[in-house]
């Protein structure tokens, strides 16, 4: 039986897109059950459910602060639908100990920047601020540290002279969907022996 997989998107969806596309052409060995979203007007969950993937929208500002009670509904949610592994993907929310403990190295993230460089927000600026002549992505496990778990791949892109945060995001985000599709498959056939 194939893993299900649950992505966690805010936004546009992109690499979720990416994701569910090699899942439905068995490139990944796991079948794409749910697209979660904390952002009820995000793009991505339009474009899954144009894909046929399942969709809800758990909006975090309902609950008012209160990051527990948010994350209990997300797990009920993923526990109903038996779900093996989460991919984060554009999550704009940071998970807690707690959280991250239930599904103890069965979260995956895709961070842009080559890790454990510019860990966190804006990391293409802080990339060519700090004269950088190559950049990436990385796929890594989810821990407690904000992007601190164990780094299952990369992929480095070049730093041009005249790159802008912008040029430089457009070129990693193609990256990105390419490694976070082959690491997934990749993290699926280490754990899931058929």
């Amino acid at each position: 039986m194939k893993p299900r997989i649950a992505i966690l998107i805010s936004g546009g969806g992109s690499n979720m897109v990416s994701l569910v596309n090699s899942m439905k052409s068995n490139r990944i060995n796991a079948l794409p059950a749910i697209v979660i979203s904390n952002n009820p007007n995000a793009a991505g969950l339009k474009k899954a459910s144009e894909l046929d993937v399942p969709t809800i929208s758990i909006d975090h500002k309902i609950f008012n602060g209160n990051r527990e009670a948010f994350e209990e509904t997300l797990n009920n949610t993923l526990q109903r639908e038996t779900i093996d592994i989460i991919c984060l993907a554009g999550f704009m929310r940071i998970l807690s100990h707690s959280f991250i403990n239930q599904w103890d190295n069965k979260i995956l993230n895709i961070h842009p920047s080559l890790l454990p460089k510019y860990k966190g927000l804006n990391t293409h600026q802080r990339a060519i601020d700090a004269s950088d002549k190559i950049t990436g992505c990385s796929v890594h496990i989810v821990t407690s540290e904000l992007d601190g778990g164990l780094v299952l791949g990369q992929k480095s892109v070049n730093i041009s002279s005249d790159e802008t945060a912008q040029t430089l995001a457009e070129k990693v985000l193609v990256e990105e969907h390419v490694l976070y599709s082959k690491i997934l498959d990749d993290f699926i056939n280490n754990i899931y022996v058929q």
